[in-house]
C-alpha cells in the first residue's frame, strides 16, 4: 500500500528539506498525480514510495517508469471489475 505524507513527514522520511521537495515540484521533477497530490490550495501529500524510487533511479528513467506503472496498476480505479452485473428487470 502506498503511503502519502505531509511535507514534514516526507522531509524526515526522505531526508530532504521541505524547500527541496517544493523545488522538485516546481521544476517538474516530481509529477502531480504521481509523486504528489494536492488536496486543496494549501495541502499537499507526497507519495513516499515513488519519490524514494525516483531518488534511487534518477539516472534510469526506464526503471522509474516501471515503478510508476506498478503503482498505477495497483490503484482501485485500475482494478478489474469482478462479480456479476445485476439482471435488468423486464418490467
Amino acid at each position: 500500500m502506498t503511503h502519502f505524507a505531509n511535507k514534514s513527514e516526507a522531509s524526515q522520511y526522505l531526508k530532504l528539506s521541505g524547500t527541496t521537495l517544493k523545488r522538485y515540484r516546481l521544476q517538474g521533477l516530481l509529477v502531480e498525480g504521481i509523486h504528489w497530490v494536492r488536496l486543496n490550495s494549501r495541502c499537499i501529500r507526497y507519495n513516499l514510495d515513488l519519490i524514494q524510487d525516483w531518488l534511487h533511479n534518477r539516472h534510469d528513467p526506464v526503471a522509474h517508469q516501471r515503478a510508476i506503472e506498478i503503482y498505477q496498476a495497483s490503484l482501485l480505479s485500475n482494478q478489474k471489475k469482478t462479480g456479476k452485473r445485476p439482471v435488468k428487470s423486464l418490467n
